[in-house]
């Protein structure tokens, strides 16, 4: 990328009034709470958690990763061989994950996990696998018999079921669980390359690389279970693009249709994951111009078909995406995940924590955008982003809820400044610190 003192200075302004965006937006928080409104959000204002400076010799463990990150990761980025890249991007990012999580203690990878409201809890509860998927929605009601926790009951049926299955592999357990959370958000890293690679080229993937390993990202994926949702979705996304960017074949044609099986699947993992469709369709029609319209559209068809084949197999088993939907925003409606938030002020605190989990150098890439096939990742992914924000269903924990997207929205660092790339990798790796250090985050 060439070094321009316009982008720098756009890319220096964007994140100032990022920062300041937040500030205020805490603010603003504090105030509500003060005034007697419950945002649901423990002791904070933005993200979910506690304020509690907690320092100990394990600060060392992501001290030492991420600055091994920043002096080595660009460099080793730049000459690894491509497969080796994306072996070594998975591994760091789950190295860095962890190193952060264990800052807050040698339990903390499995404490999320072992709350009454996450999934693990409400695994013993299923008896039948037969009858699963067509009793779910009984329970969904919070007054119900044996009622869902909340993540359980907020969510479509395949997010239990993956750590049923899980469990019924011989693979119980918190530890298998957070296994899982974390090799999904690591698992994330290498489909963003790809996808990368396939829209623009290989210089943008690794030049993307160390950004997407160290973003702040991986406090929320040690462990949430929206961290394997992000892996569902990010390969459903980087094999249409691959699709789209090959010469036409059967290989690519399988690309297509396996990308739209996974993002079909990760409709059943979270009902969020659908506003990926506008990042679906860009990594596509961006290619237009090359591979011809009749082309895009064999693509985008074969990936319809393939989500297509996951909802009628969901619905053959008795489980219907839109009846799911409408059990799931009833439960909303009539409980306190909702009614005590105010969407006037979470449709602000969303992008805050958005902002903070995605770090500045993603906020400095996006101010230094140009016009060029890449930038549809990142645009595609706000837009995304955007459609959840506007609906209101969803009103605070966006750092994790927004993975999916947020890991899309990284790739804007291609557009930093070389020059500049190093300061801002560590920027967010300071960041992440002080936040681990700083807050008791939920997940």
């Amino acid at each position: 990328m060439t070094t321009s003192s316009p982008r720098s200075r756009r890319s220096l302004v964007t994140v100032g009034a990022a920062a300041l965006f937040v500030l205020v937006v805490h603010l603003v928080g504090r105030r509500l709470t003060e005034s007697g409104t419950d945002l649901r959000l423990l002791e904070n204002y933005v993200l979910r958690g506690t304020p509690d400076v907690v320092l100990s010799p394990r600060v060392l463990m992501p001290a030492a990763v991420g600055t091994a990150g920043v002096l080595w990761g660009p460099a080793l980025a730049a000459r690894l061989p491509w497969r080796h890249l994306l072996g070594g991007s998975a591994a760091a990012a789950a190295v860095w994950a962890v190193a952060l999580a264990l800052t807050s203690g040698w339990g903390r990878l499995t404490e999320p996990l072992a709350s009454v409201y996450e999934y693990p809890n409400d695994v013993p509860k299923v008896e039948s696998l037969g009858s699963f998927l067509s009793t779910y929605l009984d329970s969904v009601p919070p007054d119900s018999p044996d009622a869902w926790s909340a993540h359980v009951g907020g969510h479509p049926a395949g997010a239990l079921l993956t750590f049923v299955l899980l469990d019924r592999a011989g693979l119980g357990g918190l530890g298998w669980a957070a296994a899982l959370c974390i090799a999904g958000g690591a698992l994330a890293v290498p489909a963003v390359l790809v996808g990368v690679r396939a829209v623009a080229d290989e210089e943008a993937a690794r030049a993307v690389a160390p950004f997407v390993v160290l973003a702040p990202t991986a406090l929320f994926v040690a462990t949430s279970a929206d961290g394997f949702f992000t892996f569902v979705g990010t390969w459903g996304i980087a094999l249409l693009a691959v699709a789209a960017a090959g010469e036409p074949g059967r290989r690519r044609d399988c690309a297509a249709l396996g990308g739209g099986l996974l993002l079909g699947t990760g409709l059943f993992l979270s009902f969020g994951l659908a506003a990926l469709a506008p990042l679906a369709a860009a990594v596509v029609v961006v290619q237009h111009r090359r591979i011809g319209r009749p082309r895009v559209l064999r693509v985008l068809l074969l990936g319809v078909a393939g989500t297509l084949v996951v909802v009628a197999l969901f619905a053959a088993a008795g489980y219907w995406w839109f009846d799911g939907l409408a059990a799931t925003d009833a439960r909303l409606a009539t409980g306190q995940a909702l009614t005590n938030r105010p969407w006037s002020y979470f449709v602000f605190a969303n992008v805050a924590a958005g902002i903070l989990a995605v770090g500045p150098a993603a906020v400095a890439g996006l101010g230094a955008l140009r016009r060029t096939p890449l930038a549809v990742l990142p645009l595609g992914a706000l837009a995304g982003v955007l459609i959840s924000d506007l609906t209101g269903v969803v009103r605070g924990e966006t750092e994790r809820i927004w993975l999916p997207f947020e890991v899309w929205v990284l790739v804007a660092t291609a557009f930093l400044p070389a020059r500049h790339r190093r300061v801002w990798l560590a920027g967010g790796v300071v960041l992440a610190i002080v936040l681990e250090v700083g807050l008791r985050l939920e997940w």
